[in-house]
């Protein structure tokens, strides 16, 4: 096919703290590690960069890439005007858009698949999610004027779905196109693991992070129909997966899936039931009753952080995710990450990414050990 496939990545950041320059690095790392995989494909075409970030660039544009420094600060930065333009501006028509990270574990054969689907098609949008994609690959089949797209990329596979009428489907489900390095609770996750690329290996080895917590999750995880606690924005198709492969029991409230997609958030709507319950039975209690219920636990922390609408810095959530308790000043989340620290089972706090891509990481991991 003379006709190729446009890769379009956007990464961006802006790190004010050791730990959230730790995600940078780290995402970069990621991020040079699938441009290699990329060059590797023949019918990728380009692949275009849009970042803040003069390091990356400049590692990005000799690995390759077409590499479109942006200016614009992080919190006036729109994703969806900057990628409408760059749409227009190029022509592109197959494209296959990530996140930075979104992807680090994408193999070069599903890349191969990727790019093959979207060459044959001619009105198609592919997605990870339905609700809150990381990975979009779509066909622009019509003019983009009009086109509302997000200011995050969360909500794009709806928009582009919506404006051009195409035709979605879900892509299969994989550790590599389902894990994401969002938090570091997924740092933990991916550093504790063997699937690492070179350079995101290097990165992570680079880091003295505390894997305790995650082993002793993954001794429960390994065991004999062990309870294990998920709570947040927690997909069916997760919890079936770990239940076909490993030997859990899994307690599970799911709640304020797609909140950032469909701007709950924003409007103030998300209530979370664990949130009221810490309401009426104070920090310590909740962690005191785990014991009771689960061998570990697994908790999308932003729901409650939403919940309780706690406009608290990338530093501090990532704080919380590392259990560093002791250098978060926000007072309910220092409590509510020494409660989870100190709790009996084992407790790993992050985002969605925690209860999605990372649970799909560990069951390949460990049923790979079995």
């Amino acid at each position: 096919m003379a006709e190729g496939v446009s890769v379009v990545v956007f990464e961006g950041s802006a790190p004010g703290s050791p730990v959230e320059e730790m995600m940078a690095r780290v995402r970069r790392a990621a991020l040079l590690d699938n441009l290699d995989k990329l060059k590797s494909v023949p019918l990728v075409k380009e692949t275009y960069l849009i970042t803040n970030d003069p390091v990356l660039a400049a590692e990005a544009r000799a690995a390759g890439a077409l590499v479109l420094l942006n200016d614009i600060p992080p919190t006036s930065f729109h994703f969806g005007r900057a990628l409408q333009e760059m749409l227009a501006g190029y022509g592109l028509k197959k494209v296959f858009y990530f996140g930075g990270a979104g992807c680090p574990l994408i193999t070069i054969a599903e890349i191969e698949s990727i790019c093959r689907l979207l060459l044959e098609r001619d009105r198609l949008l592919y997605t990870n999610n339905t609700q809150s994609a990381d990975i979009v690959a779509f066909t622009v089949s019509g003019n983009l004027d009009g086109a509302a797209l997000p200011a995050a990329d969360n909500g794009l596979a709806w928009a582009l779905r919506d404006h051009f009428g195409l035709e979605q489907e879900l892509m299969p489900q994989t550790p590599g196109l389902l894990f994401d390095l969002d938090t570091p609770a997924d740092l933990l996750v991916l550093g504790a693991s063997p699937f690492a690329g070179p350079r995101t290996r290097a990165a992570l080895n680079s880091y003295a992070l505390d894997y305790t917590r995650l082993e002793r999750i993954k001794a429960a995880l390994r065991g004999y129909y062990e309870d294990i606690l998920l709570i947040g924005r927690v997909s069916g198709s997760v919890m079936e997966h770990l239940n076909s492969t490993l030997k859990v029991r899994l307690r599970v409230f799911s709640e304020e899936r797609g909140m950032k997609a469909l701007g709950r958030i924003e409007a103030g709507e998300v209530v979370s039931l664990l949130g009221l319950l810490l309401e009426h039975s104070g920090v310590s209690r909740f962690f005191a009753y785990l014991p009771r219920l689960c061998r570990s636990a697994f908790i999308d922390s932003r729901v409650l952080m939403a919940h309780y609408g706690f406009a608290l810095s990338e530093r501090e959530r990532f704080l919380s995710d590392l259990g560093l308790w002791e250098q978060i000043e926000h007072p309910w989340l220092r409590e509510f990450t020494r409660a989870a620290c100190d709790c009996a089972v084992p407790v790993l706090l992050g985002g969605h990414s925690l209860v999605s891509g990372s649970l799909w990481l560990l069951a390949a991991e460990l049923a790979a050990g079995r």
